[in-house]
């Protein structure tokens, strides 16, 4: 696990080793164990390289890197995971020592570079100068673990992990994206291929992109496509797993053994998140079942009971045996998080749950170097509240005119959640547990909502929007296209929560979740792996009906049934909770004065990128209670947290 940074220019923009060195500099914290760059004057390429020394330890394994042949100089984040038995095929007669960086480049040299990619199970970000053809390629691994930034600006080629070491190049002009403003209002990240800045792109998942730096057009085409969730899915949907509930638990327990013993391969210390929910719990028990040694697990607490799993994750260590360290957190704790976020995100970045991600990555770093952690389970096998209700809810909602519905959503809208809060806090004890819900205010105005929605899509679009129109927020945003806009670009899959599993797995999983997890994580130069999105894992995934995945009104139950036979289920079973903090409640209390400071009408109106209007309108209504607003506060004051902390750069 590391970083890397890289430019091509065509003309002389200053001491090269210099440029370098700071573009690496920019990204310690991603590999603070060694630094180097390679630089082709003749050319004008330049490969940096920040190493977090994790599988060989020794020089041998020391980036930037250059192929047995000379005819490959590679910089690489990630892990190849079947790298040994990559070596195995390509049966050389000696190796210079045993890293996964070497056997990439044995696998350019012998087999080229799209039947390498192919052939690698891993999270992966590279960037490979070919001095034959001057060629410089770059590649993500399938799923998105790993963070590649590239892009033109003022005739230098920038390519690196993150952007901050792009924006180290004094070649960085850094014109900030309305566009993109507006899809983070409206999602709370950025979808790829955007970034905050016009020109430079996130290369999409499964993908590589070979740019030619003796052509003249610095247009750059679009990436070639190695893996595709697309495809996996409908191919998948056409070949269906045929065999007994049983056989598809064994199947997929089997699989996800597989996955957990290739990641937990490491030559430092090794340990593991754990919530005490279904998919962390799953990773760590398919460690411990395979590990002759207690497992290192880590968890975070908070003394608020809605957003404390602490407890639930100590019951499942002690049933395992692992060796657990938890950390309960302060408010204030949480709270001095907060001044990190811009510089650690590097762009526009608003999930607050990022902050106790955080946290519990500094923790763990204290104790091990590589953390297993449990994401994917949701995307993989329909975990998410919305997998489940949508569909029926849709085929309910179906039946009626949508005038009416849309009126009714009207009159549900008309009172403000906390009347809505009152009124159910009268009825609540007359009620069965099934029908007794946390936030009952913010739900009607959820469903109000979704009311008018004209299709079973439309109310899942609805669901992950914040901002249902940020292009009026934003001054000057039109709506660009993204995959979730692009109907031609779904999965041609028969069930409506297939289609939001799969448009989950390319969107919100690398562009939230993932995202959100390598930042933290890399911030304290902690690795993180993922056991979930082995590809395999994922295609496998894909092969089961629904029906293993969504019954009785449950997700994810396959993936309960593998996890049952490590953990009790009354260890288990309980309502699904967030990972978050009461973002809600600080904004009127600890946070009111920071966020009154970066939402001041007059700062909005000069800075130019808000109207200030409808902003003004949720602050208002938040402080008073009248509604819940934090997600949609939480985007706004994210950039301009992030907007402050560019100026002060």
């Amino acid at each position: 696990m590391c970083g890397f940074s890289g430019y091509f220019a065509k003309r002389s923009c200053g001491d090269a080793q210099s440029i370098i060195q700071g573009m690496n500099a920019a990204i310690r914290h991603r590999g603070p164990d060694d630094s180097d760059f390679w630089h082709d004057r003749e050319q004008g390429i330049v490969l940096g390289h920040q190493r977090l020394a994790i599988i060989d330890l020794s020089p041998a394994a020391k980036q930037p890197m250059i192929s047995a042949s000379n005819r490959f100089v590679i910089v690489f984040n990630g892990e190849i995971y079947n790298h040994q038995e990559l070596r195995q095929q390509l049966a050389l007669d000696s190796w210079r020592g045993h890293s996964d960086t070497e056997t990439l480049l044995a696998g350019f040299d012998a087999w080229g570079i799209e039947t390498t990619l192919r052939k690698c199970v891993g999270m992966f970000a590279l960037a490979l100068w070919d001095r034959q053809g001057k060629t410089l390629t770059l590649a993500r691994d399938r799923l998105g673990e790993k963070p590649l930034y590239y892009g033109w600006q003022n005739g230098v080629f920038l390519f690196g992990s993150e952007l901050k070491a792009l924006r180290a190049h004094p070649g960085f002009v850094g014109e900030i994206n309305r566009d993109a403003i507006a899809l983070q209002l409206r999602h709370n990240y950025i979808l790829d291929p955007y970034s905050i800045y016009r020109g430079i792109f996130k290369l999409p998942p499964g993908t590589w992109l070979v740019i030619d730096i003796g052509s003249s057009n610095e247009s750059l085409k679009q990436p070639s496509v190695f893996w595709s969730l697309r495809e996996t899915a409908e191919l998948g949907q056409r070949q269906l797993f045929t065999g007994s509930d049983q056989e598809a638990i064994a199947a997929l327990d089997d699989q996800l053994r597989a996955s957990v013993a290739l990641q937990m391969v490491a030559d430092v210390p090794l340990g593991a998140f754990l919530s005490g929910g279904i998919d962390s719990s799953t990773v760590v028990a398919l460690m411990q079942a395979q590990s002759n040694r207690s497992v290192r697990t880590f968890s975070i607490g908070f003394n608020e009971f809605a957003y404390n799993e602490a407890e639930y994750a100590k019951t499942v260590a002690r049933h395992l045996g692992t060796e657990h360290t938890e950390l309960y957190v302060t408010p204030q704790q949480a709270l001095d998080v907060i001044p990190r976020l811009p510089s650690l995100y590097d762009e526009p970045f608003s999930d607050s749950s990022q902050i106790p991600t955080y946290l519990v990555s500094q923790m763990t770093r204290q104790h091990v170097t590589v953390g297993l952690s449990g994401d994917g389970g949701d995307e993989l096998f329909g975990g998410y509240n919305r997998h489940i209700s949508v569909g029926p809810l849709w085929r309910r909602l179906n039946k009626f005119p949508l005038s009416l519905r849309q009126g009714g959503g009207s009159v549900l809208s008309v009172l403000p959640t906390n009347v809505w809060d009152r009124l159910y806090g009268c009825v609540a004890p007359m009620l069965p547990a099934r029908l007794r819900v946390a936030q009952p205010g913010t739900k009607v105005h959820k469903l109000a909502n979704i009311l008018g929605a004209t299709s079973g899509e439309d109310i899942y679009r609805r669901l992950v929007s914040h901002w249902g129109k940020p292009c009026e927020v934003v001054i000057g945003a039109v709506a660009i296209p993204t995959t979730l806009t692009s109907q031609a670009a779904w999965p041609s899959v028969a069930e409506l929560e297939h289609r939001m599993m799969a448009l989950d797995t390319v969107s919100y999983l690398p562009g939230d979740i993932l995202t959100k997890v390598d930042r933290a994580a890399m911030g304290v130069s902690l690795e993180t792996r993922v056991p979930f999105l082995d590809h395999r894992v994922v295609e496998l995934a894909w092969r089961l009906p629904l029906h293993m995945k969504i019954r009785n009104g449950e997700g994810k139950w396959i993936l309960r049934q593998v996890l049952y036979k490590y953990v009790p289920k009354e260890l288990i079973e309980r309502p699904k909770m967030g990972f978050g903090v009461p973002i809600d409640s600080w904004l009127r209390g600890p946070l009111r004065d920071w966020a009154e400071s970066l939402l001041e009408e007059s700062r909005l109106r000069q800075e130019g990128y808000f109207n200030p209007a409808p902003i003004r309108k949720k602050w208002a209504e938040h402080l008073s209670r009248q509604r819940n607003w934090q997600y949609h506060l939480w985007d706004v004051l994210m950039f301009q947290a992030w907007l402050e902390q560019q100026r002060k750069a």
